[in-house]
């Protein structure tokens, strides 16, 4: 290796820019045989070396934001769920609802396409440089339970807040008690105006107080949802397996409540470890 390509593959790796160094020879003869100036040399070279970090980045994120199943806008078939117009979603997939910290509330029978959708614009989020993070709605409730427990809720709160883009999924599959229906409500007020969520349920919301417990309570979590937030209500037959997220669970009105220790109790569980998706039963957690 000749003195100047050995120093500059120091360099590189000083400045841990390994995309840059592949891509050094042939961007440098390249702009020998155009006659690149200074300026556009550089240019391209940092470009490939950002272009690589993004991609990454994005993978990264993306593993990160504990997805169900890797889903995109593109895959999802229009030809079969007409309740929703592709130009609509197309726009949300432009994500200027993250940026304007709207909501998106995606409302239908089970599967319909609801968590296919959430997840396909999270992962769209991801790959434009955002961090996301998905979980069920009893997911939330044993994350927020279990913090309030050791004294951390507002601390976890606040660091949520931080996270511009959550997605609760699946609200209204289990009723909730009093505890776990207030931490539904403080996750959704900490977030109001500051950051964005993408909310689905197979309820609609005249009856997200029987889910809650507490019509008032329900009240004031809508009006907070959906005071800047595009609704989606997808309507029609199920969509096959393949067409739909990973989450599709039989409705079950008849389960009892779910409480904030009961999933915690369950998430620890070895069950829940093992990937099941059943809905839990909170009187045996």
């Amino acid at each position: 290796m000749s003195g100047p390509a050995s120093e500059l593959a120091h360099l590189f790796r000083a400045l841990k820019a390994p995309a840059a160094a592949r891509a050094l020879p042939n961007l440098a003869e390249r702009a020998r045989e155009e006659s690149w100036s200074y300026e556009k040399f550089l240019q391209a070279l940092l470009s490939s070396e950002v272009s690589a970090r993004d991609s990454h980045g994005g993978e990264n994120r993306i593993k990160a934001a504990r997805f169900p199943a890797r889903k995109t806008l593109e895959e999802f078939d229009f030809t079969f769920q007409r309740s929703v117009k592709k130009q609509v979603i197309e726009h949300l997939g432009q994500l200027d609802f993250l940026h304007g910290r709207q909501n998106v509330i995606l409302l239908g029978p089970p599967g319909t396409g609801k968590t296919h959708l959430a997840t396909a614009l999270g992962v769209r989020a991801c790959l434009a440089g955002q961090r996301v993070q998905f979980a069920t709605a009893t997911e939330w409730v044993a994350r927020l339970g279990d913090a309030k427990r050791q004294g951390q809720l507002e601390a976890e709160l606040k660091r949520l807040t931080l996270i511009p883009l959550l997605v609760v999924d699946e609200v209204g599959y289990i009723p909730f008690d009093p505890e776990a229906a207030n931490l539904m409500f403080a996750l959704v007020s900490s977030r109001y105006e500051r950051a964005s969520m993408i909310v689905t349920s197979n309820k609609p919301f005249s009856a997200w107080g029987e889910i809650f417990g507490d019509d008032a309570l329900a009240t004031a979590m809508i009006d907070r949802l959906i005071h800047h937030a595009e609704i989606l209500s997808l309507k029609g037959r199920q969509l096959p397996p393949t067409r739909q997220g990973t989450r599709a669970p039989a409705h079950t009105p008849s389960r009892p409540p779910l409480t904030g220790r009961a999933a915690g109790s369950f998430l620890r569980s070895p069950t829940a470890r093992s990937g099941n998706r059943r809905r839990i039963n909170p009187q045996v957690a």
